[in-house]
């Protein structure tokens, strides 16, 4: 039998799942899918034993080609255990756990089958208790569970599916859309607040084309010229990515094309989204964080977690908002667990946002929602429609850097690219000490995060190993037209040293 200890991502399963144009085996297999369910459901008696003998596990898919087949796996695994299963079809992610809040719908757990913007070959699992996502601990113990059932000579087939099978009606995306258009009506008062503003969609394809008919229009919006609602498990026009250029290129377009108001772009499982302004400029990374931070100081005073690569410009914003920054690890778990951390702590911290797109609210339990984010936005677009004044005017004032770069180099395959790594960033570390106009920068909690002064760059750098990849991520940016490719030369010229980093 096929292992799936391979396929941890995180907090998640990942895997290929259809056959690729290059051969690549397929690795996530109903029959892992399968096993992982029932696994999960095994894992959930240890965790609560007060769900009782039959608890209900809701299963979603996005809009994959491999999605029906696993979702069938997984419906197996979950009633192999006599527990019952709840099928929500077409889903998003946040909806999968706002399921679990909602007692008339009667689900305990969930399994949201998605690979979010990865390539349509591929394909995964979330998994999710009334509690949230769970952790890359809990999965590890699911994946132990797994091997301890296959070594016990668990069959390939089902053996005996004693749990029930229902779907809801009406589906809980009316629910979670209706919730939606509630939150934007009972802040701003209105019935159609959104009346007299094209707001356009790109859902890639993907989960998300449910918020232009469902939410946008019902509030009094134009969507005329959204594209790519409909689902497509080969994404033909473009990843569902907020992060891809092409994909945020082409909702750049569209909003220029149709002299729409504002544009959203979400991921294929919604639980990230981007946005584009009037002026056609996309409104990630930074921007987003900085126009999100904005309105939610505005509210209250309070600190936003944000992920390692966020610019110095936007620490400064919110300071000038009367909040503090705390810039903390990748990974949007990572974010989530700390800003929660603050708020039991006593530190007010409304926010947890990801430069990717992942974005968390304490007032929406912390969930990373893509669809609530936007909303969020929307009712400041509304408002600031009201006062005559456009929603950017909120981050007029954010200083952006003027250039920044990504580089991804890899190490030699088949290394301990994690042991060789640390030493890279320890070394760095020390060369940082010993070099004039280089100094670490303050409260830095991932990789090594330098400040270069006005006479090498003019700016910082993030040397980091990725959560998951044989990479080591360099980020840079720089206050001045060249001053990134000095940094970058710098950076270079330590690393080149190290034969197993390939540049």
């Amino acid at each position: 039998m096929e292992s799936a200890v391979s396929l941890k991502n995180g907090n998640d399963i990942r895997g290929i799942a259809l056959r690729r144009p290059d051969g690549a085996p397929v690795n996530l297999t109903p029959a892992i899918a399968r096993r992982l369910a029932g696994a999960f459901c095994i894992w959930l008696e240890e965790q609560d034993p007060t769900l009782g003998r039959n608890p209900t596990i809701a299963i979603g898919t996005d809009s994959r080609l491999s999605g029906p087949a696993l979702q069938d796996a997984v419906s197996e695994g979950v009633r192999e255990r006599g527990n019952n299963v709840l099928l929500t079809g077409l889903s998003t992610t946040p909806e999968m756990f706002r399921i679990l809040k909602d007692k008339k719908f009667g689900a305990d757990a969930s399994i949201m089958i998605t690979a979010s913007h990865l390539p349509y070959e591929w394909n995964g699992l979330k998994f999710m208790t009334k509690k949230g996502a769970i952790e890359s601990s809990d999965l590890s113990r699911i994946l132990q569970i797994e091997q301890e059932q296959t070594r016990k000579g668990v069959r390939d087939n089902p053996l005996n599916l004693r749990g029930s099978v229902r779907t809801p009606s009406p589906s809980y995306l009316d629910t979670y859309a209706g919730d939606l258009v509630r939150t934007v009506r009972d802040a701003t008062g209105k019935e159609k607040p959104l009346s007299g503003l094209r707001i356009l969609v790109d859902a890639g394809h993907g989960s998300g084309g449910f918020f232009a008919s469902r939410v946008l229009e019902p509030l009094g919006a134009d969507t005329t010229g959204s594209q790519f609602l409909n689902p497509d498990g080969k994404f033909p026009a473009h990843i569902p990515n907020p992060e891809n250029k092409e994909a945020m290129a082409s909702l750049q377009s569209a909003v220029l094309r149709n002299r729409a108001d504002f544009g959203i772009l979400f991921d294929t499982d919604v639980d990230r989204a981007g946005a584009v302004g009037p002026d056609g400029q996309a409104i990630n990374r930074n921007r987003l964080i900085a126009l999100i931070s904005a309105i939610l100081l505005e509210e209250k005073p309070g600190t936003i977690v944000t992920d390692s690569v966020t610019s110095t410009g936007l620490a400064e914003f919110i300071a000038s908002r009367g909040g503090v920054h705390h810039r903390f690890k990748r990974g949007y778990k990572n974010v989530i667990l700390e800003a929660q951390r603050l708020n039991q702590k006593g530190i007010y911290t409304p926010l947890a946002i990801e430069t990717s797109g992942h974005a968390a609210l304490l007032e929406n339990g912390f969930l990373d929602d893509g669809a609530y984010l936007m909303v969020r936005l929307l009712i400041a677009l509304a408002k600031q429609k009201e006062k005559g004044r456009a929603l950017l005017d909120l981050i007029s004032d954010l200083k952006e850097p003027r250039e920044a770069i990504e580089i991804r180099p890899p190490f030699t395959p088949g290394i301990d690219f994690r042991a060789y790594g640390e030493k890279i960033l320890t070394d760095f570390s020390a060369y940082v000490d010993r070099t004039p106009g280089l100094s670490p920068t303050p409260s830095n909690y991932e990789g090594v995060r330098v400040d270069f002064d006005r006479d090498h760059g003019d700016g910082w750098a993030l040397l980091r190993l990725s959560l998951h990849e044989p990479v080591l991520p360099i980020n840079i940016e720089s206050d001045r037209e060249g001053g990134a490719e000095i940094i970058r030369t710098i950076v270079f010229n330590f690393l080149s040293a190290y034969s197993e980093l390939h540049l």
